[in-house]
């Protein structure tokens, strides 16, 4: 059997946004069904939905109503609909009654994945359940630390991190890249530096994607 094609897969995400969790997890079953045909390198990409998101937040009835004009049965639906896309990927959606501010969340993120690829994406999963399935406050340094020692991460080093200024610089050299590339919605999923697709797309979408690219592999 040939050796398998590598890929580089950055997630452009915020970790309030709900198809962003939608997104990933059928990204990351559609790596499973391609299996050893694809070995993927996957980094996460800060994005900020609400940057000037003050530090209490909001409440997030109020705020999507506000941002995006939408009605309470507008609202109601677009949860049923996030509920039943999240358990067709496995992922449980809970209650979310505030919005919050994300920055140091990635900054956290930023500094588990300069410790691996791996830390960082069980501590993306962390916050994404910790936001979307129980409702926790993710701009709050020690839930942000808690959930960093949840995946194996040094909770006193992620204090550290958290109540200084360490990779805000980083994050936003990372923000700004991505926004001058044209990235302006997310999940925006990018391969290999070349190829985009956007949103919380169905598993199917993202596994003709992998197949294409380890046909071009084998194929170059």
């Amino acid at each position: 059997m040939s050796d398998p094609a590598s890929v580089r897969i950055d997630f452009v995400s915020d970790v309030t946004c709900p198809w962003c969790a939608i997104g990933l997890n059928a990204l990351e079953r559609a790596i499973e069904r391609v299996g050893d045909e694809v070995a993927v390198e996957l980094r996460f990409q800060p994005f900020e939905l609400n940057p000037q998101m003050p530090p209490e937040g909001e409440d997030a009835d109020e705020h999507l109503t506000a941002k995006y004009g939408l009605s309470p049965e507008q609202l109601a639906r677009n949860r049923e609909l996030l509920r039943e896309r999240g358990d067709a990927v496995g992922f449980a959606f809970g209650e979310r009654t505030r919005v919050h501010n994300t920055f140091d969340a990635h900054r956290l993120l930023h500094w588990a994945g300069e410790r691996s690829a791996d830390n960082q994406r069980a501590l993306k999963h962390a916050l994404l359940r910790a936001y979307h399935g129980e409702g926790r406050d993710i701009s709050s340094h020690e839930v942000l630390a808690g959930l960093a020692a949840s995946v194996g991460l040094d909770a006193d080093a992620a204090r550290e991190l958290l109540s200084s200024g360490a990779c805000a610089d980083a994050v936003r050299r990372q923000q700004q890249l991505y926004a001058q590339r044209g990235i302006r919605a997310v999940p925006s999923v990018i391969f290999d530096d070349q190829h985009l697709i956007q949103g919380g797309q169905p598993v199917e979408v993202f596994e003709q994607a992998l197949r294409r690219l380890a046909k071009l592999a084998r194929t170059a």
